[in-house]
């Protein structure tokens, strides 16, 4: 990983794509459309760049939709004095309910293949949409992407898993049994829509729950589920820390363990809905699920290493076995 980077902290077939059977490589060559879900809540200063942002993409997207959860500082009617007239641009306003609740109201109106989330502080860089779109279409197999950022506003970093692209298969293992956060904040997340839909697909009660961090939703839950992730770097999402958001990285241990119980609790019941539970995961699930990644990172084989010792078989040497292939392997693909 290089010095730039520091690391992130954390189905049907969507239409058009073929049916993919295990191995089969084939690609879809099919133009594939992609909408926006802005969502917004008194962030005034800041609405408007996040929209440009989208719309000033290279490729075009068909939809930006923007959900006003309920501002009370003019955000409301900057918008409608700026885009009411904007067929590009389809705006809600509703009361307020969270950003869950809103992503909810901006995934109901979704018409496209992809959807990428975006919070009304953030932006984009205009070639974002041909990199990520240039994926999904290469690797029809892929369903959820998510990109590195940059902090910018009170800090001025790169924030990411490195500047090579990770092909992390599939991880309902891993986030299961260990809680692992395959993804990034909403902004740096992309989806094939009927993912998101599923991922999306919550009861009323979440909305209070997870209010404000309904990025834990698509990232937890899609890899739950069993969507298959892939980190792509693309230099294109700026992330702003300011006075509002800045205390995510000042958290004490009570919120930090408040966080994780609440996380526990999601996480159980996506596996709920994906009939997974701990007799799923077993050693040769465990190899199977680390096999679909084709060069993991070495903190791949060290989780898998883990989850797999962790397991009680008999006789005990098995578990010894399993764990030296999976080293032997990840030692090929670091080297």
């Amino acid at each position: 990983m290089s010095d730039h980077y520091v690391p992130i902290e954390a189905a049907q077939q969507p239409k058009g794509r073929k049916m993919l059977r295990d191995g089969d490589s084939t690609r879809s060559h099919r133009h594939l459309t992609l909408a926006v879900v802005v969502t917004s809540y008194n962030y005034r200063d800041f609405v408007i760049e996040a929209v440009e942002g989208a719309l000033s993409q290279t490729r075009a997207p068909t939809q930006v939709i923007v959900v006003d959860d309920g501002s009370t500082d003019g955000s409301a009617e900057l918008l409608k004095d700026r885009y009411s007239s904007d067929l590009r641009v389809t705006l809600v306003f509703a009361p307020n309910g969270g950003q869950l609740h809103g992503l909810q109201r901006g995934m109901a109106l979704v018409d496209a293949d992809i959807v990428c989330f975006l919070d009304s502080d953030d932006r984009w860089k205009p070639n974002y949409f041909d990199k990520i779109a240039a994926l999904y279409e290469q690797r029809p197999d892929v369903d959820f992407v998510f990109s590195d950022m940059h902090h910018f506003g009170q800090q001025d970093r790169m924030v990411g898993l490195g500047d090579k692209a990770i092909d992390f298969g599939f991880t309902a293992l891993t986030t299961y049994a260990s809680t692992v956060w395959y993804g990034a904040p909403t902004s740096a997340v992309s989806m094939r829509v009927d993912w998101a839909r599923r991922v999306l697909d919550v009861p009323d009660a979440f909305r209070p729950l997870w209010k404000t961090s309904p990025d834990n939703l698509l990232v937890y839950g899609a890899s739950v589920l069993g969507a298959r992730k892939y980190y792509l770097p693309t230099g294109s999402v700026d992330y702003r820390i300011h006075g509002s958001n800045a205390w995510l990285s000042n958290r004490s241990v009570v919120q930090s363990y408040r966080t994780l119980l609440k996380t526990r609790s999601l996480i159980a019941y996506y596996a709920q809905e994906a009939g997974l539970d701990d007799s799923c995961v077993s050693m040769e699930l465990c190899k199977l699920e680390y096999r679909t990644k084709p060069k993991p990172p070495w903190v791949e084989t060290e989780r898998y290493i883990r989850l797999v010792m962790t397991r009680r078989v008999w006789p005990p040497w098995r578990k010894w076995e399993r764990a030296l292939s999976i080293f032997v392997r990840g030692l090929r693909s670091f080297l």
